[in-house]
C-alpha cells in the first residue's frame, strides 16, 4: 500500500484545502518542515524539506521523536541516527550551509507496525518549529495514491512499471528490445509465470560467450531527471555472478560521449563499470571486491541506485543496505572509488536499459520487475 502525506509546520497547507499542520498565534518557529511520506505495509520513506526561518546556519541538526515505533533504517543527504524514539538527522560535508529563507532537503526509509503518525515535534538545531501556539492536528489520511503500469511504490517517477500495461510476449509500449553495442543469442519477453507484484515481469535469457548483449529499453525520455537521479528496480536470476565482467543495468551518459555507465558484476560481486575507459567501482583488488558482494540466486532483490548529475557522487543499496564498495562521496578512496575519479565529469544519464551483457563465459536468466526512475528517492 503506497501513500502520500504532506505536513508542513508553520505553514497551514494540507489536502483538500484542509490543514495539514496549522500550529496558529502568538511567536515565531524556528523552521517550516514538510514532510512527504511514501508508504506501504511494514515500511515508509520520507523525503523531509526544511526551510530555515531563523539566521544563517553553516551546519544543522533536525530533531523529531516516532509516537508509534517506528523505525529508522537508513537516510541520504543527511546522517541520520535513532535513540529510542528520538530521531536526529544532522548536515552532512557539502550541505550544511542554509541562509535564512533558505531550504534543504534529506530522506530516511524506516519499519512501522500498527500504524505510522507523522511526528509533531520538529526542532532545528535545538528550537522549536512550532510556532509557538503548541498544537498541531494532522489532517485525515489520504486515499493511497496510484501507481503507473502496476510499478509498487514510484507514483510521480518518470519511469514506473510493473509491466502491468503488457500484454503480449514481446515488450511494447513503455519498453522496446534493444542492443546497444551488439547483439548475440539473448531474448527479452514478457513473462507471467515468475513476478514480484502483479501479473506481469521481463524475462531476459541472457547468453554466454562475447558481445551477447540484449536489453529492454525505456522508450520514456528521462534526459531532465535530477539533479539526482534516483533508480530502482527488484531482479531475479538464476545464475551468480560470475568472475568475468557482465552488465546489467545501463544508462547512456550525454556527458562521456553517450558511452555508459553500468551495473553488474566482476569477481562474483557487484560493481559500476564505465565503458569509456574501463573504470570499476570498486576497484577490482582483492580489497576492493571485499566491499562489495554477490547478487542473491534464486530469490527477489531489491537495487536502488543514487546518481548526481552536478557532481560526481553515487551511492547503491542492496535490500536497503548500502553497498560500501558502490559508494563514490567524490574524495578518492583507495579500493574504491579512486579510479572511478580520475573522471571528474559528473554523468548525465539520458537512457534506460535492462538485460544482460556478458564479455566472457556464463549464462544466467534474469526477471525484472517493479522498476523505476525519478528525480525523488524510491523506496523497495
Amino acid at each position: 500500500m503506497f501513500a502520500a502525506l504532506a505536513v508542513v509546520l508553520g505553514l497551514p497547507i494540507g489536502f483538500g484545502g484542509r490543514p495539514a499542520w496549522s500550529a496558529g498565534g502568538a511567536g515565531s518557529a524556528a523552521c517550516q518542515v514538510a514532510w512527504t511520506t511514501n508508504e506501504w505495509t511494514g515500511g515508509f520513506t520520507e523525503q523531509v524539506s526544511v526551510t530555515n526561518s531563523a539566521s544563517a546556519v553553516s551546519s544543522w541538526k533536525l530533531t523529531w521523536t516516532f509516537a508509534a515505533g517506528q523505525r529508522v533504517t537508513s537516510g541520504w543527504n543527511a546522517q541520520v541516527g535513532q535513540s529510542g524514539t528520538a530521531v536526529t538527522a544532522s548536515s552532512l560535508s557539502y550541505n550544511g550551509g542554509v541562509p535564512s529563507g533558505g531550504s534543504m532537503a534529506f530522506g530516511v526509509q524506516g519499519t512501522w507496525s500498527g500504524s505510522d503518525p507523522a511526528p509533531t515535534d520538529f526542532a532545528f538545531n535545538g528550537a522549536s518549529c512550532q510556532d509557538g501556539s503548541g498544537s498541531a492536528s494532522p489532517s485525515p489520511s489520504p486515499s493511497p495514491s496510484p501507481t503507473s503500469s502496476g510499478g509498487a511504490g514510484c507514483s510521480g517517477a518518470v519511469v514506473c512499471s510493473g509491466f502491468e500495461d503488457q500484454s503480449g510476449s514481446s515488450p511494447t509500449g513503455d519498453w522496446t528490445v534493444a542492443a546497444p553495442d551488439c547483439s548475440g543469442a539473448g531474448t527479452v519477453t514478457v513473462d507471467s509465470s515468475v513476478t514480484h507484484i502483479g501479473s506481469r515481469s521481463l524475462r531476459v535469457n541472457g547468453q554466454a560467450g562475447y558481445c551477447s548483449h540484449v536489453f529492454a529499453a525505456t522508450t520514456k525520455n528521462i534526459s531532465a531527471v535530477g539533479p539526482v537521479a534516483y533508480g530502482r528496480y527488484w531482479v531475479r536470476h538464476t545464475t551468480a555472478l560470475p568472475a568475468d565482467h557482465i552488465a546489467m543495468v545501463t544508462m547512456q551518459d550525454a556527458n562521456d560521449g553517450n558511452k555508459q555507465p553500468r551495473l553488474g558484476g566482476q569477481n562474483g560481486a557487484l560493481q559500476w563499470n564505465r565503458e569509456s575507459d574501463d573504470a570499476t567501482l570498486p576497484a577490482q583488488s582483492p580489497a576492493g571486491v571485499a566491499q562489495s558482494g554477490p547478487l542473491p540466486v534464486n530469490q527477489w532483490s531489491c537495487v536502488r541506485f543514487a546518481v548526481d548529475t552536478t557532481k560526481q557522487s553515487m551511492d547503491t543499496w542492496l535490500n536497503d543496505q548500502q553497498v560500501p564498495g558502490l559508494h563514490d562521496d567524490g574524495i578518492p578512496t583507495a579500493d574504491i572509488d579512486q579510479q572511478w575519479l580520475t573522471r571528474s565529469t559528473a554523468p548525465r544519464p539520458t537512457t534506460l536499459y535492462l538485460g544482460r551483457e556478458a564479455y566472457g563465459n556464463g549464462a544466467d536468466t534474469l526477471w525484472y520487475d517493479d522498476v523505476a526512475l525519478g528525480s525523488a528517492p524510491i523506496a523497495c
